[in-house]
């Protein structure tokens, strides 16, 4: 389904809290569209929810949008031509346009207190019936009107929805939906402090920023029937709508929700704000990826490929309108791919203020040497420092005797093989990985011990760790005074145990 107006799409957060996963897909999917077509992204801030603003929000998620690669046409720190792009800041054309509805007879006041809607709803409870507004204003002569308004609270303006028959509308992923009038309600269009609520506000912003495409969540279905009588109401051509899939936790039960944060899942975290995947060391390349891939595909389904590759294919058409299982694993493979995608230099770029952030001590110099050997390992930044953070201190922990101890030898047998390591190392004043790995290869042999339990014993030592770079080209990083010091203190450890 399409529209032959030039393509305007916007991305239309309320700054009540850090961005979710969930709404920064939703961005994506409409940034892609919109390039897709030669279009425009924008970003417009609805904080007409006063109360439940969080200072600081609106500068988060204009940083979320900049950090994954989205960049906006308009909005409220770039400016354009249909701006204001705060929402609050437009709150007059919504008073105004509120009040045009009640003069057409397509709106009308409430006067009815939260009290007596409380226990409206209360009674209707206790006879079964779904709780909602009871259309008690809805019919109020002049006279009763003109006596509320001199002594009662000021009025909400409600929308007089059709009592009658089926709204019909049409979204572009789902085709035609039906709504009975009758199971509808006659919501809120403006709240008596005068801000008025999404339904009024964003129908009235899209109109007057000429949005073409209304592509969001599809938890905002069960108002579209609202939204399109009101098109109809102001006679105004309406956009399309699109109503995107919801992330689904990673087991298929409910939507992934904020308030699933920090909580764990067969013992990994479970990941659902924007800032999180950066915290947990993930690529914005691969977080726009992995988020590209849920809901919607690739003409040849290949799962790995640029942003440029998805804007050019994104149609539609190619949206599946089923909620998506939300595949975390998946990410991780992504993670590592776009790593190895990254220039060594690049590489080095992300991986420098997390090894600061570490207090270890940064060595450029050292750094770009190790960088080659880690990038084909990680599939998280956070994996440098996880791996070979041992690069970058004076001294390491000592390991304990039972992790230098290889399988099927002793601690006796252990301290043979290290102190006879240790002298070779000890002539020489520079190492070279692949002289040192044929001279060890054959100390091994001498020894009368595997190569691995010889190598293994040498790794644990020198790092610290179970697991490193190739130890070779470890140890010619770290040189052979380092690397004669800490096989030195893997030996008194290895004393004190045999």
């Amino acid at each position: 389904m399409s529209s032959p107006r030039p393509v305007r799409v916007r991305f239309a957060p309320s700054p009540t809290g850090p961005l979710h996963i969930g709404g920064l897909r939703t961005a994506l999917f409409n940034w892609l569209f919109a390039r897709h077509h030669g279009g425009h992204f924008i970003l417009r801030l609805e904080d007409t929810d006063q109360r439940r603003l969080v200072s600081g929000s609106a500068e988060h998620i204009m940083s979320m949008l900049r950090h994954y690669g989205l960049d906006y046409d308009e909005g409220p720190d770039t400016g354009g031509t249909f701006g204001p792009y705060v929402q609050s800041e437009r709150r007059e054309r919504h008073f105004r346009r509120a009040h045009w509805l009640v003069q057409q007879g397509a709106a009308y006041p409430c006067y009815c207190s939260a009290e007596r809607l409380a226990a409206v709803n209360a009674e209707k409870r206790s006879r079964g019936q779904p709780s909602g507004y009871d259309r008690h204003c809805r019919e109020l002569s002049q006279s009763q009107r003109a006596a509320l308004e001199a002594t009662g609270p000021r009025p909400v303006i409600r929308f007089r929805m059709p009592l009658e028959g089926q709204t019909s509308v049409q979204d572009a992923i789902r085709g035609e939906l039906h709504f009975d009038n009758a199971r509808l309600q006659d919501a809120v269009l403006l709240k008596s402090d005068g801000f008025p609520t999404y339904h009024l506000a964003h129908l009235v912003d899209d109109h007057d920023m000429q949005i073409s495409h209304v592509m969001r969540s599809s938890e905002w279905l069960p108002s579209l029937p609202l939204h399109w009588q009101l098109w109809q109401a102001f006679g105004q051509e309406r956009p399309v709508y699109v109503h995107l899939p919801v992330l689904l936790n990673p087991n298929g039960k409910g939507k992934l929700s904020k308030r699933h944060a920090g909580f764990t899942q067969n013992g990994k975290q479970v990941l659902v704000l924007a800032q999180e995947f950066i915290d947990a060391g993930y690529l914005p390349e691969a977080v726009r990826n992995f988020l590209t891939n849920i809901g919607w595909s690739m003409p040849d389904e290949r799962e790995f490929f640029p942003v440029e590759a998805a804007i050019e294919d994104f149609e539609l058409r190619r949206v599946n309108p089923a909620d998506s299982v939300f595949p975390v694993e998946k990410l991780d493979w992504l993670n590592g791919m776009w790593i190895r995608e990254l220039s060594l230099k690049d590489l080095a770029d992300r991986v420098r203020p997390l090894v600061l952030e570490a207090g270890l001590e940064l060595d450029d110099a050292r750094l770009r040497k190790v960088i080659p050997l880690m990038r084909e390992r990680m599939r998280s930044l956070h994996d440098f420092v996880a791996m070979a953070g041992f690069f970058f201190r004076d001294r390491i922990d000592d390991p304990e005797a039972e992790a230098i101890i290889q399988r099927r030898m002793d601690a006796a047998g252990t301290l043979r093989a290290l102190q006879a390591a240790r002298q070779r190392l000890g002539r020489h004043d520079r190492v070279d990985c692949a002289a040192l790995e044929a001279e060890m290869r054959a100390l091994a042999q001498e020894l009368g011990i595997k190569v691995g339990q010889l190598f293994g014993s040498l790794r644990v030592a020198v790092t610290g760790q179970r697991v490193s770079p190739p130890l070779f080209e470890t140890m010619e990083i770290l040189g052979p005074e380092t690397c004669r010091e800490r096989i030195d203190r893997a030996i008194v450890t290895l004393q004190r145990q045999a």
